[in-house]
């Protein structure tokens, strides 16, 4: 909703296509995208299909925005390792729960790239989905297709740090890099002045009781990780060994991944209630600022504008962290220029901080290659290296419940 509204407040004559294989999912979007351009009359023809082939010809820009599995699989990603003993908030990027996501995803979005290569071949392909950094990896690696990953949190956690110096968001500059949702903010100025002996300044003075591990962290490397606690601890799980996190329980009463799969559930049904016109349309969106999380419009029209401006932006590292291996996906500084986003070069990252994202990235790279080659041997050493299942034997019996749970969205285990 937040991308249509900005296309209606663009007041561009766009052609939006939608596609979900699911021909309900289809109809809420579409009768919801419909009401919202009548509502508004602007000038956007809204189309709908379960076949992707019937919308991508001619497309200029290809977003996807996918689920394998929905929120009832995301649910097992999580419940699985929990009844192990690995507790997760989130689940959709690294850990157990990313890995198992991440072999649901990769085969369906590479199908979709190599049809846009085949319709589409001049658009610009646009990731949301998650796992972030794995998706764009084995596109590009299983295609060749240049794929973009864009994600709000770095904008968001942009926000989050001007709000706790007090400053205005827009008047601060920050540089973030690693990979998406364990991004460091490496920089953060006012006006040219270095920010971070004010943010001691005030953590001297007591942080607050929230995202309490990324103040941790940012303590132990002056560096503040995106996205927060609820996605950064994910990436620590020795540190929380049975989900333990000040005095609660990771997914369960801090972050709880019930509660969150309600809300996505109790948002579907009221969105296809006001799409099927059997509720009134909620026009709180249309009425927000523009520029949904994700900036796509404003980058787009950057690129267009060929206007050289910055954002954060999901790419092949070609350089830009000279310390990190080459090709992994990082989150980074991005130029708009009129051949797309190009990565700025940042300075190597500091041995800490380098330590930990080569963990990352290799456990990364081990599911890419675990999800394109459909071998279970490469997805226990994803597990292994990731480092979240400490007991011995346990990789091969969670592994065994994972691949039985969502089997029919891995035809590559078949």
């Amino acid at each position: 909703r937040g991308l249509v509204t900005d296309l209606i407040a663009d007041q561009g004559e766009w052609r939006v296509g939608l596609v979900d294989i699911n021909p309900e999912a289809l109809e809420t979007a579409q009768g919801l995208c419909q009401r919202m351009v009548e509502i508004t009359d602007a000038p956007l023809v809204v189309e709908g299909s379960t076949d992707r082939c019937d919308i991508l010809p001619g497309a200029d820009v290809v977003v996807t925005t996918i689920a394998v599995g929905g929120r009832r699989a995301r649910e097992q990603d999580v419940f699985i390792p929990r009844r192990h003993g690995l507790y997760q908030p989130v689940g959709d990027t690294v850990s157990v729960g990313g890995i198992s996501r991440a072999l649901r995803m990769i085969p369906a979005m590479v199908d979709i790239a190599r049809d846009v290569l085949r319709l589409c071949p001049q658009s610009l392909l646009i990731n949301y989905s998650n796992p972030m950094s794995c998706v764009c990896r084995a596109v590009r690696r299983a295609t060749g297709a240049e794929i973009i990953g864009l994600c709000h949190g770095v904008p968001q956690v942009h926000g989050y740090l001007a709000d706790f110096l007090g400053l205005p968001e827009q008047e601060l500059e920050s540089v973030a890099v690693g990979v998406n949702h364990l991004t460091w903010f490496t920089e953060l100025t006012h006006h040219g002045r270095d920010l971070w002996p004010l943010v001691d300044q005030r953590l001297d003075r007591g942080p607050g009781s929230d995202n309490p591990f990324s103040w941790e962290l940012y303590r132990a490397f002056r560096a503040f990780p995106a996205v927060l606690d609820r996605h950064v601890t994910e990436f620590f799980p020795p540190m929380m060994r049975k989900g333990a996190y000040y005095g609660q329980t990771l997914g369960v009463d801090a972050f709880s991944l019930e509660e969150n799969v309600a809300r996505g559930d109790q948002g579907y049904a009221a969105m296809r209630e006001q799409a099927l016109g059997l509720a009134p349309l909620d026009q709180s969106i249309l009425h927000r600022a523009p520029g949904e999380g994700e900036k796509l419009l404003e980058i787009l029209n950057a690129i267009w504008a060929d206007n050289g401006q910055v954002y954060s932006a999901n790419l092949p590292n070609t350089g830009q962290v000279p310390n990190l291996p080459a090709d992994v996906v990082l989150e980074s500084p991005c130029a708009a220029t009129g051949g797309g986003l190009v990565p700025l070069p940042m300075p190597e990252l500091p041995p800490g901080l380098a330590a930990i994202m080569s963990r990352v990235v290799m456990a990364q790279e081990l599911t890419v290659e675990a999800a394109l080659s459909g071998q279970r041997r490469i997805v226990e050493q994803a597990l292994l290296a990731d480092g979240s299942l400490v007991e011995p034997g346990l990789v091969g019996r969670v592994l065994d419940e994972m691949l039985a749970a969502h089997a029919a969205y891995l035809p590559q285990f078949a």
